[in-house]
């Protein structure tokens, strides 16, 4: 990696020692190819502009006809509905741009982080792992999005974004069956290989008030935090109760509210087993370009990314510590 400016100078300001040369990835790739595509991005900001005050006139023109005067609710409906049309029409083109815009931004910085990005990954199997330890609920239908591998040290790690629904059919009092697509998860699944044993299962979660009582499952017992005020926020259940102490430090239940926060989710779950551990939020969606209604040499776009990365990275470095130190079971 190349030398980075001293801490607080260029354009992405003061960041963390390991990725001060990004200002350099960023002036010399990344802001000439987002300016490549300035003049369009401004074309489609002004084309969704414009259509969303037709769309808009449309629906409102649409609700006066149809119920102020003609009496009929249906034409208020019909019409509203192309008003719609035209907003989603005009907001395609900024729409595609900015997945063309998250390519020129994430793939450089993934390539100097020696890890692979790939948008749209097909099914990602460590999802049934995840649903294993209880991190992720069951699903019928899936989608996956962004996903992320790499190495850190000595530990191997994926990313991605996961969309999970539940078929759900109900019958009315006439024996008519409707089926709905439920979403039960959607947000981001993070696995960390350690390549070594962790002795038991732990399980952490989001306090749950009255469902905390149906405990962590089958063999696990509540375990108690080093921090009480950590304490108030997580749950924690486990088949080991010496190492979990070593591992739920107020250091790396830190590291994981601060995770939180940086994925812009919330409802964190995160398990140790065998020698992985696995961590979902919910909401949030990671590796956007921002918005399309700025310039898109904006630095502030890398910058995110990079505290994307940061708090990973953050994450795996307090696991690997706390990990290492543990002493040998007996």
């Amino acid at each position: 990696m190349a030398n980075g400016d001293p801490a607080g100078s260029g354009p992405l300001g003061d960041l963390p020692p390991e990725f001060r040369g990004f200002d350099q990835i960023f002036e010399r790739e990344i802001r000439p190819a987002l300016l490549e595509r300035e003049a369009e991005r401004v074309a489609a900001a002004k084309k969704a502009i414009q259509t969303r005050w037709i769309g808009g006139a449309i629906v409102v023109g649409g609700v006066i006809l149809g119920l102020a005067i003609l009496k009929m609710p249906v034409v208020s409906i019909i019409v509203a509905i192309i008003g719609f049309g035209v907003v989603g029409w005009g907001n395609m083109g900024i729409m595609k741009l900015a997945g063309e815009a998250k390519h020129l931004i994430v793939q450089p910085i993934a390539r100097e982080l020696k890890l692979a990005f790939e948008p749209s990954p097909g099914t990602c199997e460590s999802i049934y792992k995840h649903k294993d330890v209880g991190v992720v609920p069951g699903w019928d239908r899936s989608k996956y999005e962004d996903l992320l591998t790499g190495r850190r040290g000595e530990v191997d790690f994926e990313l991605f974004e996961a969309h999970l629904e539940e078929k759900r059919t109900t019958t009315d009092s006439k024996g008519r069956t409707q089926t709905t697509w439920v979403t039960v998860f959607r947000g981001q699944c993070l696995r960390l290989d350690f390549h070594k044993t962790f002795y038991g299962r732990t399980l952490i979660t989001r306090d749950a008030g009255f469902f905390n009582r149906f405990g962590g499952g089958k063999g696990m017992q509540r375990a108690t935090l080093e921090d009480p005020v950590f304490e108030k926020i997580f749950e924690v259940y486990t088949t080991d109760q010496v190492e979990s102490r070593y591992l739920l430090t107020p250091d790396f239940m830190q590291k994981l509210v601060d995770l939180e926060k940086t994925f812009k989710g919330g409802k964190l779950k995160a398990a140790f087993d065998g020698g992985e551990m696995f961590v979902t939020v919910q909401g949030g969606n990671l590796f956007e370009p921002g918005s399309m209604f700025k310039p898109l040499d904006s630095a502030d776009r890398v910058r995110e990314l990079i505290d994307d990365f940061a708090a990973v990275f953050g994450l795996i470095d307090s696991v690997t510590f706390q990990r290492n130190r543990m002493p040998p079971p007996g």
